[in-house]
């Protein structure tokens, strides 16, 4: 099922020749679908219009064994936004959606059993939502893009850096990890079970996750259980050395997942990296009042970045 939505200003040529915001409003026009006004859409009006083109087109499409969820939003370039584990692509609207969206064509796709995409395997590795990623990117054309990725989301950029590198340019890396340290097992195996979940977490988690609450309880189930997964988060160093991206890796220096020592490793690992660590964080330290300079660095890193290209 295919829901879209589509607000145009002006539309101009992008600036590469594979990302034609023409085929994508083509194909959600053509497909049968229904259309809706929700509150993303009124979101995105209520921002100025960009010098090229205001769009959004938002789609669920079959990629491996499930329907993904994705939406699209902005003008120029293509850059992925990987969302953290429990979450959906929503998030990004308190992680520094407003200032990419001005620069760069989003793509912002829910993982596998999260928000609005499903999981009929049930299984959940970053490998796998890795690949869902790079089969997003065939489906849409794109040969090479920017990313973003947060935590889960990050993890995930690691896995397509590493199984192809050539299609990431430069990423930003957000908490992210090498390997499950103990202290983020420990962590992990005290997720509560479904029986033992507050009402509020209840409520937030169904405001997140559309296909109710089996999917809530895969996902919990699925959080405890990484407690005791080994193969999935397994790089070494020299597994990182094959990154050709220019690589931003950011971490709160009070992570309780993860420590210090792990963004100062990865960061001599990968070949064209640079760390930011910001003071007095913990995990995924880019929401809220933090997004702005986030956004601000990231932007910035990705500018300096395409400066050095060869």
């Amino acid at each position: 099922m295919v829901i879209f939505e589509f607000c145009v200003t002006w539309i101009k040529t992008l600036k590469r020749e594979f990302w034609d915001v023409r085929q994508v409003a083509q194909r959600a026009l053509a497909a049968n679908g229904s259309c809706i006004l929700p509150c993303a859409f009124t979101r995105l009006s209520l921002y100025p219009p960009t010098a090229i083109m205001c769009a959004m087109a938002v789609e669920s499409v079959h990629l491996n064994d499930i329907e993904m969820y994705y939406e699209t939003e902005g003008a120029g370039e293509p850059l992925l936004l990987l969302h953290g584990g429990t979450g959906c692509q929503e998030n990004w609207a308190y992680a520094g959606r407003d200032e990419f969206v001005r620069q760069y064509t989003l793509i912002k796709p829910d993982a596998r059993g999260h928000g609005r995409s499903t999981n009929p395997g049930k299984t959940i590795t970053h490998r796998q939502c890795a690949l869902d990623s790079l089969a997003l990117l065939d489906y849409l054309g794109i040969r090479k893009c920017r990313a973003i990725g947060l935590s889960m989301g990050g993890n995930i950029l690691l896995h397509i850096a590493t199984l192809q590198p050539d299609r990431i340019e430069a990423m930003v890396l957000v908490s992210a990890a090498m390997q499950f340290p103990e202290q983020a097992r420990a962590i992990m195996a005290r997720v509560p079970s479904a029986a033992d979940q507050p009402p509020q977490e209840w409520e937030i988690m169904r405001k997140r996750h559309k296909h109710g609450d089996e999917q809530i309880v895969a996902l919990w189930d699925w959080a405890r259980g990484m407690s005791d997964s080994y193969d999935d988060m397994n790089f070494t160093p020299a597994t990182l050395s094959k990154i050709t991206a220019s690589t931003l890796i950011v971490y709160g220096d009070r992570d309780p997942l993860y420590p210090v020592e792990m963004a100062v490793e990865m960061y001599r690992a990968i070949p064209r990296a640079a760390l930011w660590i910001v003071p007095n964080a913990g995990h995924g330290p880019v929401f809220f009042d933090a997004a702005p300079q986030f956004a601000q660095n990231a932007l910035a890193f990705f500018r300096t970045s395409a400066d050095r290209q060869p």
